[in-house]
């Protein structure tokens, strides 16, 4: 399987490489790529392993761009086309490679279940428009410790604007599995490997935390030696944003959280990044509007606007020197739940070597961090092999 992903690959550099050489030829303006939130983006902000967001439509008139000619708008929907291949081809790989990196400490299974319905319906009356979403998810049951009893539950959730689960994870996914912990894992709506039309699916906070909530819940309705009532959530950056939201829509389902760099302010973020970025947002298949044009929508997908939520147990972590998610994002969250008179724990990180990644990499540091998280989670789900 391996080789057969690496030779469809290898055919499909070779076209990426041709279509270059053509839309060059034909003097059109390259796409964008690019990954946002915790990795290397080019200009446009767009993460390289997906397609663009589609340019918005400019109206006609004085000032207007000309439109592409008919060779440069199929060779956009041919690299557009591509690039989706190209991005389920290596989620595939990544999977075997994922599998095989934890066979040793976890079983390891893949699953599907229903999130809720879209809620962007391009055709409402189509055969099948309102149907739930099908979701996918990873599942890591500790192999060592499968017949001792109920264990506790922590949902991981990735981060990324049209991010994914992948091998990134594997050096956390150890830490968790080793003390004891089951791990579920879901790439909610909008996640990259399963094609365009679940890509464009993206709700950016909003029904994305629903996904993630009713992979909680299938999670204890299949798998009996999870014990409910030591259920934690945690993840960074868009990740770090689902964990807060899902803790204020559903502070009795979890004991404890942590969010990383978290995403915080949705209408502030919007203010300091680039046209590009935005555009992600205000695409009809997503949010369809710009924060101009409907503030208070992108305050409800907010985590600092919804502040006085919080129920449950909380760390947050961040940087000053973050690049990607701003620290006045997190600092705007920590003065609003201090307003709300909340109790929760956090630490703000002075240039942090890594930045944004600065408790994901391989330091010291990140690693110090990530055992004050456990020891946190740990005061509230008691995993059998707590980190001391």
């Amino acid at each position: 399987m391996l080789g057969r992903n690496a030779v469809v690959l290898s055919f499909l550099s070779v076209g990426l490489w041709m279509l270059a050489g053509l839309s060059a030829g034909q003097h059109s303006e390259p796409g964008g790529g690019g990954k946002g939130e915790g990795s290397s983006k080019t200009k446009s902000g767009v993460p390289l392993s997906e397609p663009a967001s589609p340019p918005r439509r400019e109206e006609k008139g004085e000032g207007a761009k000309p439109e592409a000619d008919p060779v440069s708008k199929r060779l956009a929907n041919l690299e557009e086309s591509l690039g989706f291949v190209e991005s389920g081809l290596t989620k595939k790989v990544e999977d075997l490679l994922l599998f095989r990196r934890l066979e040793d400490v976890a079983v390891v299974d893949k699953v599907r279940y229903t999130g809720p319905p879209p809620r962007v319906v391009k055709n409402p009356t189509g055969q099948g428009a309102g149907n739930p979403v099908i979701i996918q998810a990873y599942t890591f049951l500790p192999r060592k410790l499968l017949s001792q009893g109920k264990l506790p539950l922590v949902i991981l959730v990735h981060g990324g604007v049209h991010g994914d689960f992948n091998g990134n994870n594997v050096h956390v996914l150890r830490e968790l599995l080793e003390q004891g912990y089951a791990v579920f894992a879901p790439e909610y709506r909008g996640s990259s490997g399963y094609g365009k039309d679940f890509w464009q699916l993206i709700d950016y906070g909003g029904l994305e935390t629903e996904d993630v909530f009713a992979g909680r819940q299938w999670m204890l309705e299949n798998h009996d030696n999870i014990d409910g009532n030591r259920v934690g959530i945690m993840g960074w950056s868009h990740g770090g944003m689902i964990t807060l939201m899902n803790l204020f829509a559903h502070p009795k389902d979890y004991q404890v959280g942590y969010a990383g760099v978290p995403v915080c302010d949705l209408v502030a973020r919007m203010g300091y990044k680039d046209q590009a970025y935005r555009d992600q947002f205000s695409a009809a298949y997503h949010i369809g509007k710009t924060a101009e044009e409907d503030v208070n929508e992108y305050r409800r997908r907010s985590p600092a606007w919804n502040a006085e939520k919080l129920q449950t147990p909380l760390l947050i972590h961040t940087t000053t020197n973050d690049e990607d998610v701003n620290v006045l994002e997190v600092e705007h969250l920590i003065q609003a739940l201090k307003a709300a008179d909340k109790k929760f724990g956090h630490k703000v990180f002075q240039n942090a070597p890594g930045g944004h990644a600065f408790n994901r990499i391989d330091t010291k540091l990140a690693r110090e961090s990530r055992a004050e998280v456990y020891r946190f989670l740990a005061k509230y789900l008691n995993p059998p092999n707590a980190m001391k």
